[in-house]
């Protein structure tokens, strides 16, 4: 506690801290939202400016649907390697569907901790991470390091052509000793997560018409429903036990290695328990044994229904026989598996199974990656991190969420580690995102080590 309430002080009494403090709050009062189109061309070009400022050289390329920045602070030292921070400016929505304390747009400090849509996915990342380049370079005439930011404004909606930029400018970034990625978190223990992975996603509607209208459902002894016809169809590609059931997917599943297991076993703390706990499950968790939870979650893939929709839902009784039902679906991926190709296998088993009648679309879909956490740069981050988190680190070779490592590994080939300033309770996504405060300087104090780990 004591530790905390230091950093706290830091926060508040650090002249360069609280001059990038204030600029993160003008940066999360700029809505950049992918899916609603809403100021992204605005905030990139925001932070053009605010790198160029500080003395970044910078490019901002608009070309595709979200523009891409570009940030280069350059070592004059002839064998200076490299790092990456890749980060996002675009956030989810903060609509009235969500409860927030305060104004989802507007920082707020209180208790403790910093709120504001962005603070911790992602825009605060981005400030904190400058913040730390310019304290190094208060102390120190040059970088040991050159220090490259890249930051994209799709990564909410799947990062839509990051590849396409990633392949565009790959000259500027191949070679690198050690990619960043846009954040992290700590963990219920307060340990300091450190990750190398992520799973992938392909996202997809299904839907039915089984008649042009409604049906009067009298006729519901002798008349199949569209409603009907695809919860069958559905069931049809999942056990009881949460298996998928769609032949071949499991076939190219790549296996964890010895060590990714090993890490999967010692740091991560998701059990059966714990999952019914947070949430208040009413329904048994699928799997109890901790060894075959941590696999399935971190290292096989799942299927899920997010919505479904069909037939009359209004006030009273609609007495028919809905002509149409859909729903929409995703599959979680693990390496390997590819978006398109797992579609293609849904699609022919729904019509190995007489279920031709459904249709699929393919809505997203990103690849999934992990790492053993073996690469030189990613240990020297572990050492960086143990020696300055007292509370421990926790190193996981991926994570059950999803993100475009795959695609930034698949380009540019450099070892990346995910870590950042967010802890079991940011609340991303939702009312109230937040991240404390004394963990938002421990990044800063992180980032800072690491560059300096390069002289």
């Amino acid at each position: 506690m004591a530790e905390k309430l230091d950093k706290i002080q830091e926060f508040e009494s650090d002249a360069v801290i609280q001059h990038y403090f204030e600029v993160l709050k003008v940066l999360i009062s700029k809505k950049s939202i992918f899916a609603q189109q809403i100021g992204l061309l605005e905030v990139a070009t925001f932070l053009k400016e605010l790198f160029e400022a500080e003395g970044a050289e910078v490019l901002l390329d608009d070309s595709y649907a979200a523009p891409f920045v570009m940030a280069k602070f350059k070592s004059p030292l002839p064998d200076a390697k490299t790092i990456i921070f890749y980060n996002h400016y675009d956030t989810v929505p903060a609509d009235g569907d969500q409860i927030w304390t305060g104004q989802p747009f507007e920082v707020d400090v209180r208790d403790g901790h910093i709120y504001g849509r962005g603070v911790d996915d992602d825009k605060g990342h981005i400030i904190a991470r400058l913040t730390a380049v310019k304290q190094y370079l208060t102390q120190h005439e040059v970088l040991p390091v050159n220090i490259t930011f890249i930051m994209e404004g799709a990564e909410e909606s799947a990062s839509v052509d990051l590849d396409k930029y990633l392949e565009k400018y790959k000259s500027h970034l191949v070679g690198a000793d050690l990619l960043v990625w846009e954040q992290g978190s700590r963990n219920v223990l307060d340990q300091l997560e450190i990750s190398g992975g992520n799973k992938g996603i392909v996202t997809f509607d299904v839907s039915v018409k089984s008649a042009n209208l409604d049906i009067h459902s009298s006729y519901g002894g002798v008349v199949d429903s569209a409603a009907w016809y695809l919860l069958n169809a559905l069931q049809s590609m999942r056990a009881a036990d949460g298996r998928i059931l769609v032949d071949g997917i499991y076939d190219k599943v790549q296996e964890p290695n010895e060590r990714e297991l090993a890490l999967v076993e010692e740091f991560a703390l998701a059990t059966s328990q714990i999952v019914t706990e947070v949430y208040g499950l009413t329904l048994p968790t699928l799997v109890e044994e901790r060894k075959e939870f941590l696999k399935r979650l971190y290292f096989e893939p799942s299927m899920t229904i997010e919505g479904l929709s069909t037939g009359y839902l209004g006030q009273g009784v609609k007495t028919i026989i809905p002509a149409q039902a859909s729903a929409k679906m995703e599959v979680r991926l693990v390496p390997a598996l590819e978006p398109h190709d797992v579609l293609d296998k849904i699609r022919q088993h729904l019509i190995k199974y007489n279920f031709e009648k459904v249709q699929v679309d393919f809505t997203l879909g990103e690849m999934s990656y992990r790492s053993d956490m073996s690469a030189p740069s990613i240990l020297n981050v572990i050492e960086l991190a143990k020696k300055l988190t007292p509370e421990g680190v926790a190193v996981l070779p991926t994570s059950p969420g999803t993100g475009p490592m795959h695609t930034v590994f698949y380009a540019l080939g450099v070892p990346q580690a995910g870590f950042g300033m967010g802890n079991a309770n940011s609340r991303d996504h939702a009312g109230d995102e937040n991240v404390r405060i004394a963990d938002y300087v421990s990044h800063i104090e992180l980032i800072e080590e690491l560059i300096t780990s390069y002289e």
